[in-house]
Formats: C-alpha cells, structure tokens, sequence
C-alpha cells in the first residue's frame, strides 16, 4: 500500500504514523537510533507490505497491469489502492479526508522529536502539495507516479517514467476497484490483529 492507507492503518498517534512513513526513507541502521514509537511505525509498515504483497487478490490486481509495466506492477496497484482509499473514504472513516490530512499534516509539522532532515523536507512537501489528499483525483495518481519516477531515476541511474501508466488505472477502472474493495477490510482485519497480538 502507499502512504494514505499506511497512514490510515498506523495507531492514531504521530510517533506511529511517522514510524509508517520512515519506513520507506530511513534505511538500515539509521533505524535503530530511532524511538521505539518510531520503530513500531515501521513495523507495522512491515506487516502491511508483507501482506499486502502476498495477497492473492493483490496478485489478481498486478495481473491486470499491461506487460510494458509489469515490473512496476506492484508499485501501480499501491499507488491505485490508495486512490480507492481516498474515493470511498467515507466507506472506511467517520472523519472527512480533508480532516484526516489536516490531522496528519498538523502534528507532523508539530512533532518535537528526533528525526532525520531528509524527513522533515518530505514531510514539509507531503503537506504544502497535499499529497494525501490528491490521491482521490487521477491527475493526483499521476503527480504521484512522477514523484515515484524522479526516485526510480535516481536508484537505477537512467531516465523512466511510469506516469503514462495512470493509462492502467482508466483502462482497468471499475476491476481494480472491485480488487481493493475486496481486499481492504482483510488488510484492516489483519493490521488490527497485529496490534492486538
């Protein structure tokens, strides 16, 4: 899953929820000079990669995706995902999306702990350009998957772009969307689980 649903599956609290995003910018053992707050953030991001990644309905939703993009089919459908999270919202919380990006936005912007400058500066970006928020419009997807093409760029070391595969999400609209409705509330499931355990 990407960053919305990551955010909406953390522990309402801001160490949790920043845990959640470290996970995919701090790497290696960087991680161990952060908080167990933090730490358990980045577990819990673990968990939803994991099951996220084995799901057969997930699988089903990769399938779907043109061979030209196979490779990043998994990439596609969690950024897709997240634009469903925000679609039907409403399906999933009490709150408005807009009040939830508020939130986030707010006590990450507030948070008094130690975190490295590379996070604050995406985190500064998530909240200026509402990255959240955007995801509920196509033309959000694909400013997303242009920000997934600059870091892809910059770890293979040669100019890709994926934002042409917003194609995928018109193409197969309605069947994605029926994958993550089925799915969403088993990963919900499973995440609440975890947290109990």
């Amino acid at each position: 899953m990407n960053w919305l649903a990551h955010l909406f599956l953390s522990e309402p609290n801001v160490e949790s929820r920043l845990g959640n995003l470290l996970a995919d910018i701090v790497k290696g053992s960087a991680r161990r000079t952060l908080n167990s707050h933090l730490q358990r953030g980045i577990e819990c991001h673990q968990v939803i990669d994991r099951f996220t990644d084995a799901h057969i309905i997930v699988q089903r939703s990769k399938e779907r995706i043109d061979l030209n993009y196979r490779r990043f089919s998994g990439v596609l459908v969690d950024v897709f995902y997240d634009h469903f999270l925000a679609k039907n919202w409403s399906d999933y919380s009490n709150v408005t999306l807009d009040e939830f990006t508020a939130e986030i936005y707010e006590s990450f912007q507030a948070y008094q702990g130690q975190i490295p400058a590379i996070v604050s500066e995406v985190i500064n970006r998530v909240a200026t350009e509402d990255w959240l928020g955007s995801y509920r419009n196509v033309i959000g997807v694909e400013n997303t998957l242009g920000r997934i093409s600059k870091r892809l760029s910059k770890k293979l070391n040669r100019s890709f772009t994926l934002t042409e595969a917003v194609s995928e999400l018109i193409t197969h609209y309605d069947a994605l969307e029926d994958d993550f409705q089925e799915f969403f509330p088993e990963l919900f499931s499973h995440v609440h689980n975890w947290y109990l355990a």
